[in-house]
């Protein structure tokens, strides 16, 4: 079995998920055990491990999305038979395949209003105001998703990917300084998170272009640098790092207003942008280089990733070459 199938589905590449996914009968086959109606013979027949049931749930979504709802539905029948139906994992997952399943708009909101009727009964259960804020947010009802998600995090609000999520939202609706508060708020509660740190440094970015603040320029710097810093290997710090050293080193200006007016993180000499400009094009070349000569250890990138570092790459040399 694969160690990969232990790892949450959403972190995994397309290619890996569906590998899993056609996995599933087999897998399902050879664990007949746990497909048994009685709990008693379910515990007697198969092993009783806490991986034997991520194995299952992640599985289940691998499955979901690629499609195999019939290998789901499995999935869902066995972790149903050991934790109960009233268990509010279980009930998240029956909502999300009943999502799955729906066809119109109409069973979507019926489904919406079970999870608000579940909410009723137990206003804290975490899962189903995911799943809630999920489903508002897939048919377009943003305001609504906002206020969901609000009221998850004042039960809540030391959970991360909340806050994520209302980074999320505020982001696509263009308010940038309510989504660059909630990324903070991630990362105080995952300060190491780098991939995190990207991100906050991405919507930094695009609130600097649209405003020319020079303390968000600063701040982006920054984030990107912490994130490569984290992590040697990750595309996205050292994309963004390149697209803000760019930027700088084309407007000399902002360098001296950073340093005489932001009172925080100042964004360094040209000499320096240089250097870490060098270091975003060596790395992220390599990276490319590597990833497309299907090196071990190299692989699982993003493949519209890959795609963008070698346009940005080309771009530069094609400026260079002028």
């Amino acid at each position: 079995m694969s160690s990969s199938l232990l790892h949450p589905p959403s972190q995994l590449p397309p290619a890996v998920a569906l590998k899993h996914s056609q996995q599933a009968p087999a897998i399902l086959k050879k664990s007949t055990g746990a497909i048994s109606t009685s709990l008693l013979q379910s515990l007697v027949s198969a092993p009783e491990t806490p991986e034997l049931w991520t194995t299952y749930e992640n599985l289940l979504l691998s499955c979901l999305r690629t499609g195999d709802d019939e290998s789901a539905h499995q999935c869902l029948g066995r972790l149903a038979n050991r934790f109960g139906n009233d268990n509010e994992r279980i009930m998240a997952l029956k909502g999300l395949l009943k999502e799955a399943d729906a066809s119109d708009a109409v069973t979507l909101n019926a489904i919406l209003k079970e999870y608000e009727q579940i909410l009723q009964d137990n206003p804290t259960n975490i899962p189903i105001l995911k799943r809630r804020v999920a489903l508002l947010r897939s048919i377009d009802r943003t305001s609504e998703s906002v206020s969901a998600l609000i009221s998850l995090l004042d039960i809540s609000p030391t959970d991360a990917e909340a806050w994520a999520e209302l980074a999320d939202v505020y982001f696509s609706q263009g308010l940038y300084s309510q989504a660059i508060y909630a990324l903070e708020e991630v990362l105080i509660l995952q300060p190491n998170s780098w991939n995190m740190h990207a991100r906050l440094g991405e919507v930094l970015f695009v609130a600097a272009k649209s405003s020319d603040n020079v303390g968000q320029w600063a701040e982006a710097l920054k984030r990107f640098s912490r994130s490569i810093e984290l992590c040697d290997d990750y595309l996205r710090g050292y994309y963004g790092l390149k697209l803000t050293t760019k930027q700088l080193l084309g407007d000399s200006s902002k360098v001296s207003q950073s340093r005489t007016a932001h009172d925080g993180f100042a964004i360094p000499d040209q000499a320096t942008l240089s250097k870490l400009d060098e270091l975003a094009t060596e790395k992220l070349a390599e990276i490319v280089r590597r990833n497309s000569a299907g090196e071990k250890g190299w692989q699982g990138y993003d493949e519209a990733e890959i795609k963008a570092a070698k346009e940005l790459l080309e771009g530069d040399t094609a400026v260079v070459i002028r």
